[in-house]
This record gives C-alpha cells, sequence and structure tokens, in this order.
C-alpha cells in the first residue's frame, strides 16, 4: 500500500504572530524536505547543566505511569515512553515555544503530545534501520495513531532534541529529504521480534537494525533499497532539534565506539487535536514488553481541544501543570 500526502493548503498556518512560528520561507523548506532544523531550544551550557541532574531524576520511577515488570524488557525499553508524564523537565521541553509554536505552525493551532521516546546510542551499538512510521502499528500491530478519514496527511510531527551532541561517528540522523509523501513500507504487515540479531546484522554495508526488528519485512516491494545517495546527516550540538514527518526516510548511523559517551536524543510526537490516538486499545506491546495505559493521557500543547475521543492529561503525576500555547 502506498499513501499520498500532498502539500495542501488547509494544513498550513498564516497567522505568524507567534515569535517562534515557522516564517513562510522555513514553512516553504518544511514542506519540501519534509523537515526543518537544527534549530536552537535550549542553550548547550543548559542542556548539559540540566542533564547531570535529570538523568538522576528519571532514575527514581515511583511516579511513572509505567510500572509494570514487564515493560523493562527488550533493547528499547518501553517502560521509559511519556517520562515527561512524571518529570517536570521534561514537561515543560514538550511544551516549550519553541517547539510547540513550530509544530503548530504546520499542524493548525490546536495540537497534541501524544508519547515521548528516549533514543541512546551506546558506543558499539548499530544504527538504526530505514524506516517510516504512519500509524505507528509497525510494532505493537495495533495502529496507535489514526487521523479522521477525510484527511489528505497522516503520521506525526515528531521533535528530536539532542540531549548530547549527535555527530556522524556517534550516531547521528540521517533524513532522505522529500521522502515523507510516499510511503515505502505497510504497517499492517508483521515484524518479527528477533533480540538475538540486536547489533549483529550488516545492510548496504553499514551496521543496522531495529531495536530487535528487521523493518525490512514491512515492505511494500521487497526489492525495495532506499537512495542512500539523497541521505543527508543531521549533526546536532546538546540543546538543539529537529522537527520531521514520521513518514519521512530517517535513519541513523551506527556508534563507532570513538567517544565513551553515549548520544542521547529525545523525541517528542505531536498530532492534531482531531486524532484519534490508542484507539480501541488498553495495553501497548512492543520491543519485547508490555505496558497498561491506564495512566496515560495526551499533552494539549496549543490551541483547545473540541473533542472527547482521547484522554488529557493536565499535570504530571507529580501536580506540575502542563502549560499550552493559547491562539
Amino acid at each position: 500500500m502506498t499513501t499520498t500526502r500532498p502539500e495542501t493548503s488547509m494544513t498550513r498556518m498564516t497567522d505568524t504572530a507567534s515569535s517562534f512560528a515557522l516564517s513562510a520561507e522555513e514553512q516553504e523548506t518544511f514542506w519540501k524536505q519534509g523537515f526543518i532544523g537544527p534549530f536552537r531550544v535550549l542553550a548547550e551550557d543548559d542542556m548539559v547543566r540540566a542533564w547531570r541532574t535529570e538523568r538522576l531524576a528519571l532514575m527514581d520511577r515511583r511516579n511513572a505511569i509505567y510500572t509494570e515488570d514487564w515493560a523493562v524488557s527488550g533493547n528499547t525499553n518501553i517502560s521509559n515512553y511519556d517520562r515527561h508524564m512524571d518529570n517536570e523537565f521534561l514537561a515543560d521541553l514538550i511544551t516549550d515555544p519553541r517547539i510547540a509554536d513550530r509544530v503548530a505552525s504546520v499542524l493548525g493551532p490546536d495540537v497534541l503530545c501524544w508519547r515521548t521516546e528516549f533514543f541512546p546510542k551506546y558506543p558499539g551499538d548499530e544504527g538504526t534501520d530505514w524506516h517510516q512510521a504512519d500509524t505507528f502499528a509497525n510494532a505493537s500491530g495495533k495502529p496507535q495513531i489514526v487521523w479522521p478519514e477525510d484527511s489528505e496527511f497522516g503520521g506525526t510531527i515528531t521533535v528530536w532534541t539532542a540531549i548530547t551532541e549527535a555527530t556522524m561517528s556517534n550516531g547521528c540522523l540521517q533524513f532522505i529529504p522529500g521522502s515523507y509523501t510516499t510511503m515505502n513500507y505497510d504497517e499492517t504487515k508483521v515484524m518479527t521480534y528477533r533480540p538475538d540479531l540486536i547489533n549483529k546484522e550488516t545492510k548496504g554495508g553499514t551496521q543496522r537494525g531495529f531495536f530487535g526488528y528487521d523493518y525490512r519485512e514491512l515492505q511494500v516491494d521487497p526489492d525495495f533499497t532506499p537512495d542512500e545517495s539523497r541521505a543527508v546527516p543531521i549533526i546536532m550540538r546538546a540543546g538543539e532539534a529537529v522537527m520531521f514527518w514520521s513518514t519521512l526516510m530517517h535513519a541513523s548511523y551506527p556508534h563507532s565506539g570513538e567517544t565513551d559517551s553515549m548520544r542521547l536524543g529525545f523525541a517528542a510526537r505531536y498530532v492534531p487535536t482531531s486524532t484519534h490516538i490508542y484507539p480501541d486499545t488498553d495495553v501497548v506491546e512492543e520491543y519485547g514488553g508490555r505496558v497498561s495505559l491506564a495512566r496515560y493521557g495526551a499533552v494539549l500543547v496549543s490551541g483547545e481541544n473540541g473533542y472527547d475521543h482521547n484522554r488529557i492529561a493536565t499535570h504530571t503525576t507529580t501536580g506540575h501543570p502542563f502549560r499550552h500555547r493559547l491562539t
């Protein structure tokens, strides 16, 4: 199945009153490439200083919304999804105007953050396979986000913030510009979870995997090969972020081990309030783990929510309010 998402004027915001909204020129760049950035969210020194404290704070999971033993499993620990729900620093980061305004200038004024994830890459770790995500059924087998039937778009806007420096040698992101308009993968297919293959496969001359899955199993065309000659590296300093469609072909380099430091990114994912989040499911099962959504809630970061089909969280589990931008 191929999904085409043409550029449409109805998905653009022309109101640039917000100081961090994309300019007309930046919007043109975004719609051409499928991404924009890096742009600065926090000063590098501020991010480095904050992370010294927050990495210790995150070790305390007493207020995390996913606490099941089954969640602490696999190479990607899904128990650490959505730590903005119990950590004030991350709660303020996902709603920061430098992020929220840019996202709203693409999705429209009414925006939810529906998931966050950490992406660590340690010395010797493989790169991440080329992939695209539309409904995010790729690993769980169930659509996790579903746009309204009359939508011409789908997927999510991801804002990937560099907690540490990201370079070609320690595993920075790679994008294929313009590739977000056609899906090369069918998320209704099934991938087999094989954690024994992690860090043991080479694809196209590069050590790559997908956290225990082989993303090639979802290819619409079994003979499809991403055109890596068009790929661009996204080199970032700590505190910078890049914004992109999840349907953009993206991957990451391996961590060469030239340094003992890990590369760490924090991805926040955004959709319009009209999108159905985790429809018809109370659990998420993927990457060898399982979590209950009993304490889950999406966060309104911009505008208003005129729908009642999603669970909404207004405060962290410790009582810290989520701020949001009024339009």
